[in-house]
């Protein structure tokens, strides 16, 4: 019998505010007059990809679907201090500026509205909610539903609709406000977390796991050799993937990279970057639930293994709000004590079905 264990949601519905439109008037400038070249020459119109309709798909399901030993939580926002934890203080006076206001922030379309900047805020601040009560005992282990997504945002710049760096900036908390001497952080978004390894890459305290698909998909970097300089060489681990890996190539370099990394690395917190768009239904790999739900296996046993269990993911990426809503219900489902099976590679399963259909049809004929 599978014990049922304490998971906690930390959902804070300010999120939902920050909601770019590339309809609306931007702050004049080059960046918005490139942007809108870039945009006019599409065949078709371009939507903002990272909107609130991704975390209501998220809470609709859980409330349709509840799951046992799942309970929701509000969460907070983060301060400026703890947010200059891991960014410059030049940078969050510049992104704090914008307050109330609709600007562009890169050319791959980051962007803000007038709520982002208290959207971000909350974002990080959940972040940190979801490791204070794993930290502190108070829940098995933690999900924070948030946007926008951080792992791009690196100390002095926003990239690919990420503002502040949440899983960085709740890794910095736990190391100085927590007790916590090593955070092993794991990325399986599919899209490299460039800003994470960027703001830890020397440091030897935080160990930087991160499975993506390799260059040249966005955003180009996590190369191979990337290992990470100074003190920190040796903390940050990259698996560059072909378009085609699912569920075995992720779970094999889970199981033989990342287990035995942790094992030297004996972590006093495991975070997660969870980003959902490695599901085939965004195009970019081939995860499927089942394949997301036996990656937390494997990051639970870690954690079981080496900090008592604490464990807390923080929501990247994943843009199709089915794949994206049902694969964080797969996560919740195994982080509270589900059954997870092992995974097969698609269509393995229906084969062996389809042999077992047709075993006795091709058997010679010994009855004359």
């Amino acid at each position: 019998m599978v014990q049922q264990k304490d998971v906690t949601v930390f959902y804070d519905e300010r999120v939902l505010a920050h909601a770019p439109d590339t309809n609306v008037d931007f702050l004049p400038g080059r960046l918005d007059k490139r942007i809108r070249t870039i945009l006019s020459d599409l065949d078709v119109q371009w939507k903002y990809p990272e909107h609130p309709g991704r975390i209501t798909a998220i809470m609709e399901l859980l409330a349709r679907e509840p799951i046992p030993g799942v309970r929701i939580e509000p969460g907070k926002a983060a301060t400026k201090d703890e947010l200059s934890r891991v960014h410059t203080r030049s940078f969050l006076d510049d992104i704090f500026s914008l307050r109330n206001e609709s600007a562009w922030l890169d050319v791959d379309t980051t962007a803000v509205s007038p709520g982002s900047v208290q959207a971000a805020e909350v974002a990080a601040g959940t972040a940190i909610a979801a490791v204070e009560a794993v930290v502190e005992g108070r829940t098995g282990s933690a999900f924070a539903v948030v946007r926008p997504p951080g792992h791009h945002a690196d100390p002095a710049r926003a990239r690919g609709f990420c503002l502040f760096n949440n899983v960085a900036v709740a890794a910095a908390h736990a190391h100085a406000a927590l007790g916590c001497k090593r955070v092993l952080i794991v990325d399986w978004d599919a899209h490299h977390g460039n800003g994470t390894q960027d703001i830890f890459w020397a440091d030897p305290d935080v160990m930087f796991f991160d499975m993506h698909r390799a260059a040249p998909f966005y955003p180009g970097t996590g190369s191979l050799t990337d290992v990470g300089a100074g003190r920190g060489e040796g903390t940050t681990v990259n698996v560059p993937m072909p378009g085609g890996a699912g569920d075995v190539a992720y779970l094999k370099a889970m199981r033989d990279i990342l287990v035995p990394a942790a094992d030297f690395f004996k972590p006093d917190l495991v975070l997660v970057s969870a980003g959902f768009d490695a599901h085939w239904f965004d195009l970019a790999l081939n995860v499927s639930y089942e394949g997301f739900a036996a990656m937390t296996g494997v990051v639970q046993q870690i954690a079981d293994k080496h900090c008592n269990g604490r464990l807390a993911m923080i929501l990247e990426g994943g843009y199709n709000t089915e794949s994206l809503s049902y694969g964080v219900h797969a996560v919740l489902k195994a982080l509270a004590g589900g059954v997870v099976v092992e995974p097969k590679d698609c269509g393995v399963e229906e084969v062996e079905a389809a042999t077992e259909f047709h075993k006795g049809a091709f058997q010679p004929d010994n009855t004359n």
